[in-house]
């Protein structure tokens, strides 16, 4: 007998060096999919009504006539650590290498209402982003940067009114005409209950916050967005690409309702209304996620809502590629799964951009870090050609097949919610809390059966060399609060309370509460102090338990 052993197949070699692959191929959001895709899975679409040019109704495949022909998305990355003085170094560091526009990130005492010495602040002041306590930091953190000239986002929400009240002020210290301010303010409330748990007050009071705002905008800045309505929290809990859709649209539907019910008419604020969505990993489904948003946006607008102004039906929005896709093991594969996600929104007709750093589940980013995940965008935008036309992929079986799945799917959700009385009594039944957690269940049971796989996860897994990260030690905390500490030597104790009181009569009735918000943080009234003040008129939320 021969000691030789028989040859190995190509088959068997290929087993050994690949994962087994999932019996059944599907979508993120679970949708079934089919090797070929012909005419015949398009068989009940109206081409005419269901896709259209760009630029026209249903802007299936985008809003502006040329996309990126004309205009490149704005690239935005998401900035702010440590002090003020940190995140403006960062900022103009950024806008040296090509950045256009900014996108501030505050840390987490900031987005809950509590100034950097609050004893609740204690071991997160400057940690998850910028340190922001009182117009003293709002100035410095635009120091040298002209409010007019530059587009600027700002990512909170509870306190948003406050934060924007302080923005606005520097932008009157810098002299700068408020009709001319472009950005965007995050200013989402409803997601916070749904997913990011970043609330303060009960939805009732915070909502009314939001539209005091809105009605603010339309009045005072006509070129700034006052609320970016988020799906990409949604996405990070664990939602699928269809539920994000699906819930992100139906806020829209709950804050358009709740403008009307103020006496706003549809058409002079709906024009200002953006939407922020998350750029995940199936490339094919997130390009159709993005094209049935607007398909559904435009429709319910005109259906529902009755907007006559084609800039209402127009849905706008900012991606940022899937912070819950990086992976503190391997990081550098993080750079191509950004890129990938990056283009995806590109693809799908994106109005502005931030692609996350490859040492994001370490740490903030570190320059070099930051640096290369703008790149990212700007070879994507210079050297890939996928800019030369619009809607690349528009008329493909397989992304035309997807996006009407996802069409189908998120409405079928919204009537859900319409059902129940609309999406704050759906959120006080626990209605898109439960349906997120159970498919974020799902999704980590497929992993966990290598039914998804994770590189370097749960296959390919190797050791890899630890990253040189971003620290952010207690001296930041340190400087914030001698800050606050001399601000409130210097301030007078008297104006502010006098405003604060203002403040809360004002609460108590049905005012707009903007003017009193920019009078407080004028004589420098801390973010904390002013959140307290509204804590006192209008309680504090307490989430009830999903059973």
């Amino acid at each position: 007998m021969s000691d030789e052993k028989p040859a190995t197949s190509s088959a068997e070699i290929e087993a050994l060096h690949s994962p087994a692959r999932p019996q059944h191929f599907t979508t993120v959001s679970g949708h079934p999919i089919r090797q070929l895709y012909t005419a015949a899975d398009l068989v009940n679409w109206e081409a005419q009504r269901d896709l259209g040019r760009p630029g026209e109704p249903p802007y299936t495949r985008g809003i502006h006539p040329t996309m990126y022909r004309g205009r490149l998305w704005t690239m935005r990355q998401f900035a702010g650590f440590g002090t003020a003085e940190d995140t403006n170094a960062r900022f103009r560091y950024l806008l040296e290498q090509g950045q256009t526009g900014l996108s501030v990130a505050f840390d987490l005492p900031t987005l809950m209402g509590y100034d950097s010495d609050h004893p609740l602040s204690q071991g997160e002041v400057g940690k998850c982003g910028v340190a922001i306590s009182s117009l003293a930091d709002m100035e410095v953190l635009f120091d040298r940067i002209p409010l007019a000239e530059v587009t600027t986002s700002m990512t909170i929400n509870s306190p948003a009114a406050i934060v924007w009240a302080m923005y606005l002020a520097v932008a009157e210290k810098q002299s700068a005409d408020w009709k001319l301010l472009s950005g965007t303010l995050q200013n989402d409330i409803l997601k916070e209950y749904i997913a990011q748990k970043e609330y303060i007050y009960p939805p009732e009071p915070s909502l009314r916050l939001v539209i005091d705002t809105f009605e603010f905008g339309t009045r005072h800045t006509p070129r700034f967005n006052p609320i970016s309505i988020s799906g990409y929290h949604i996405r990070e809990a664990g939602s699928t690409a269809i539920q994000e859709l699906a819930f992100t649209l139906r806020d829209g539907i709950e804050y358009v309702e709740r403008g009307i019910r103020r006496g706003l008419a549809v058409d002079d604020f709906a024009p200002r209304l953006s939407f922020f969505f998350n750029a995940h990993n199936d490339f094919f489904e997130e390009i159709a996620k993005y094209r049935a948003a607007r398909r559904i946006w435009q429709r319910e607008m005109r259906e529902r809502f009755g907007a006559k102004n084609p800039r209402s039906w127009a849905l706008r929005f900012h991606a940022q590629t899937a912070g819950c896709s990086l992976t503190a093991q391997q990081p550098y594969n993080n750079v191509v799964r950004t890129a990938i996600q990056a283009l995806a929104a590109v693809m799908g007709g994106t109005q502005s951009l931030h692609t996350n750093s490859l040492d994001e589940a370490w740490a903030l980013p570190t320059e070099f870090a930051a640096t290369l995940a703008l790149r990212t965008q700007q070879i994507i935008a210079y050297e890939s050609g996928v800019t030369n036309t619009a809607d690349p992929l528009g008329g493909s079986y397989f992304v035309e097949a997807l996006t009407n799945e996802a069409d189908h799917g998120a409405r079928e959700y919204i009537r859900k919610i319409d059902a129940l009385g609309g999406m704050v009594a759906a959120i006080e039944r626990s209605y898109p809390q439960r349906e997120i957690a159970e498919a974020s269940y799902r999704y980590q049971q497929a992993v966990d059966r290598k039914e998804k796989i994770i590189v370097g996860v749960n296959e390919y897994v190797s050791e890899g060399k630890p990253l040189e990260v971003l620290q952010i030690d207690e001296s930041v905390a340190l400087r914030q609060q001698e800050r606050l500490r001399r601000l409130r030597a210097e301030r007078s104790g008297e104006e502010v309370r006098r405003r604060l009181d203002r403040l809360m009569r004002a609460a108590e009735g049905a005012e707009n509460l903007m003017p009193h918000l920019y009078d407080a943080v004028k004589a420098y009234a801390t973010l904390g102090e002013i959140c307290d003040a509204l804590r006192t008129v209008f309680g504090a939320y307490e989430e009830v338990a999903i059973t």
